[in-house]
């Protein structure tokens, strides 16, 4: 059956290098279909992603992969308990030539960035984090850097080990577009991954891993998934989905009007995908819970009872009635 509408906005190319983006990663990553498609969403959506998962599911590699496949510049930042602010954004050092202090860039001045294990350094360290991922600058001695665009932060961190960790201020994890929950592979892509070890195919030589986007291209594919349409009765929805969690007696904490924000702009990317140019109620839910289920807290009782977050949101989403 032919498609009974036409779009407004012409998405073949922007789908055609997000096909290209995906089987790249996917070569080297196998199974992670949701982690690579929510990555993707967030790269058009202009957030920042925390990937929670145990050690060894390809967190680190697919952040390297994403990077290399939009041809784009990567800094890997590993977190540590003595990792100090100076350590991330840069610091001004004396120049005995010119008599005068000169900035050195910190790693923080690349495309995507990739803090490993971000929950093992304090607060204040966090804190470095904050204008940059708001406000994409920086700002070191009264002066301002702009970041170049695109700019993104990929944040890993371990749900089991918490011996030596923090816990994310909150106003930092709402600054994350997305908390992405990576599980393990099924059994099938688990044996794909080891045919293709016995095979010694795994080495990866990333000067080989072909782009399909450049940062010049990409910023022209945001610019077109923000014209994707919403419908004003889908705003609403979208607006009643978020203001349940601020009234749901299992969760003491709400979701912010940023999580409203991200919903939006993550439901656009996700529609523009998929070569539509307008948003349906079954975006709105695809993005709903990786943006906030990391923006809400249940309460003591209810964690205590070994009830997900994920549960309480996909039961809030279900109750409110999907606009036709």
């Amino acid at each position: 059956m032919e498609n009974q509408f036409t779009n407004r906005l012409d998405l073949t190319e922007l789908s055609k290098h997000i096909t290209e983006v995906k089987q790249e990663i996917g070569k080297y990553v196998k199974g992670q279909h949701q982690m690579i498609d929510l990555l993707v969403i967030a790269l058009l959506a202009d957030g920042h992603v925390l990937i929670e998962g145990v050690p060894g599911v390809a967190k680190t590699l697919t952040a390297k992969l994403m990077a290399r496949s939009i041809h784009a510049s990567f800094k890997r930042i590993q977190f540590t308990p003595d990792l100090m602010p100076s350590d991330i954004i840069g610091t001004s050092m004396f120049n005995v030539k010119t008599s005068d202090f000169e900035f050195k860039r910190g790693p923080l001045f690349a495309n995507i960035i990739l803090t490993d294990e971000i929950n093992r350094s304090p607060a204040k360290t966090q804190a470095a984090l904050f204008e940059a991922m708001e406000e994409r600058q920086i700002t070191v001695d009264g002066t301002t850097h702009k970041l170049e665009d695109p700019f993104m932060v990929l944040a890993t961190q371990n749900p089991i080990e918490q011996e030596g960790t923090y816990r994310l201020p909150e106003a930092q994890l709402d600054r994350f577009l997305f908390k992405i929950a990576v599980g393990y592979p099924a059994i099938e892509d688990e044996t794909e991954m080891l045919t293709s070890f016995q095979n010694q195919t795994n080495v990866i030589d990333f000067s080989k891993v072909k782009y399909s986007l450049t940062p010049e291209v990409l910023h022209q594919l945001k610019i077109l998934v923000s014209k994707v349409l919403v419908e004003e009765n889908l705003i609403k929805y979208i607006a009643q989905v978020v203001s349940s969690t601020r009234k749901n007696p299992n969760l003491y904490l709400g979701a912010s009007p940023r999580a409203s924000i991200a919903i939006l702009n993550a439901a656009k990317a996700s529609a523009a995908i998929q070569n539509r140019d307008f948003v349906t109620p079954d975006d709105i839910k695809y993005v709903a819970i990786p943006v906030m289920r990391h923006r809400v807290a249940l309460t003591p009782e209810k964690e205590m009872e070994g009830i997900s977050v994920d549960t309480v949101i996909q039961q809030l989403i279900d109750k409110i009635e999907v606009p036709r």
